[in-house]
C-alpha cells in the first residue's frame, strides 16, 4: 500500500529543498504528474502560493525574466536555512 501524498503546498515546498532555483512553469512541470488534476494545480494559484510562501519567509527571490508573452517570471529558490525548517516540519 502506497502512503498518502502530501498536500501540494507542502509538495511545492518540498521541491525547493531539491532544485537551486525555479520559476512556475518548472513546479508546475515537476509536480503536474502527480498533482496536475486538483483544482488548485493552476498557474495563478501556485504563482499565489509562492508568492505567499515568500512572504512567509520559507523561498526567497532568486530572479525574474520577461517570459515569451512579456509577463514577468519570477523564480524562487530555498537557502540552507529555509531548506532545514521545510524539511524540519514536511517529512
Amino acid at each position: 500500500m502506497s502512503s498518502p501524498r502530501r498536500p501540494l503546498n507542502y509538495a511545492l515546498l518540498k521541491y525547493f529543498t531539491t532544485v537551486e532555483s525555479a520559476d512556475v512553469d518548472a513546479v508546475m512541470a515537476a509536480l503536474g504528474d502527480e498533482y496536475g488534476e486538483l483544482a488548485a494545480f493552476r498557474r495563478d494559484r501556485l504563482i499565489e502560493s509562492l508568492m505567499t510562501a515568500e512572504k512567509n519567509g520559507l523561498i526567497q527571490e532568486a530572479g525574474a525574466r520577461l517570459d515569451a508573452n512579456g509577463d514577468v517570471c519570477v523564480s524562487y529558490r530555498a537557502d540552507e536555512g529555509q531548506r532545514k525548517t521545510i524539511n524540519f516540519y514536511i517529512n
